[in-house]
């Protein structure tokens, strides 16, 4: 069914536009390391961390929306995604109602941005803006990143450091050291997300024009970083064992090394598009392991 141009409405906004398998995991992850790390200092606040939860998804639906309605601007005939160029030309999807949905994210957004502010201060107006705009920036604009090869240091900064070291803040009111290391690990596995959709896209984008890294310096470079950004994600364990008041707990995420080396052997082994097919989802489910594993060590150190 994945190739065919029949998808009702709904299979059209929920499996390719609103991308559960992609989105939720990398909402999530963060969420969890952070409120895992807020229960271990004491600070743990439900609401602002359910409300920086809720406004990071919005931004990343917002990000992927944006991505498709740009791909569908500039590629009307877009052999990747036929099943959306099928759903705009049958009229069960439209631009003008892309559009709507990308400003209805980024408000929904702004909103929950908005409580948190009341909670946290004048500094969350900066992180949520400077989020709303690296989303926006990915696909759009004079000069969209990742049509240059600069979506990797974006996805790791935004979707680690940030979200972690944000979520944390807004329940503490603090930014403890360990707030942004944590945001290291969940930040590599979540760039590793991207390098995979990288490699296996990398024969449409050189159609369209875009220098992704797979593209710039071909798939065994983008292979190389993948094995390094899973190396940095479980040193991290490590370093976290050895900082006062965290035990062995904390090398929880180890359990997880099998399905890591299993993903690498599919990052590493297979090259067709409908290969790689699989590892993206399955890159999202060993990020969201390792993050409750990571979590729960964090919370019973």
């Amino acid at each position: 069914m994945e190739h065919s141009l029949e998808w009702s409405t709904r299979d059209v906004w929920v499996r390719k536009l609103l991308y559960p398998g992609h989105t939720l995991p990398t909402a999530v992850a963060p969420a969890l390391v952070a409120a895992a790390l807020a229960i271990h200092d004491g600070a743990l606040r439900a609401a602002p961390l359910l409300a920086a939860l809720l406004a990071g998804w919005l931004i990343q639906v917002g990000g992927v929306l944006v991505d498709n309605l740009e791909n569908l601007l500039r590629e009307p005939d877009d052999r990747e995604h036929p099943e959306l160029v099928h759903a705009v030309a049958s009229g069960r999807l439209t631009l003008r109602g892309l559009r709507y949905a990308i400003y209805a994210c980024y408000a929904l957004a702004l909103l929950a941005g908005l409580y948190l502010v009341g909670v946290a201060g004048t500094g969350v107006i900066a992180i949520g803006l400077l989020s709303i705009a690296a989303s926006w920036a990915y696909s759009a604009g004079p000069w969209p990143v990742g049509r240059h090869g600069l979506a990797d240091p974006l996805f790791f900064l935004f979707f680690g450091i940030v979200s972690v070291a944000g979520t944390y803040y807004v329940q503490a009111q603090a930014l403890p050291l360990a707030a942004l290391v944590l945001g290291i690990p969940v930040g590599a596995l979540t760039t590793n997300i991207l390098i995979i959709d990288d490699i296996r896209d990398r024969a449409f984008d050189v159609v369209k024009g875009k220098r992704t890294i797979a593209v710039r310096y071909g798939p065994q470079w983008s292979r190389r970083e993948f094995g390094a950004l899973l190396l940095v994600a479980y040193m991290a364990p490590f370093w976290l064992w050895l900082q006062p008041g965290f035990g062995p707990w904390a090398l929880l995420p180890l359990l997880t090394l099998g399905y890591a080396a299993s993903t690498l052997r599919d990052v590493l082994t297979r090259d067709r598009y409908e290969d790689l097919l699989p590892a993206t989802p399955k890159a999202g489910r060993l990020l969201l392991a390792y993050c409750a594993l990571l979590g729960i060590g964090i919370a019973c150190s």
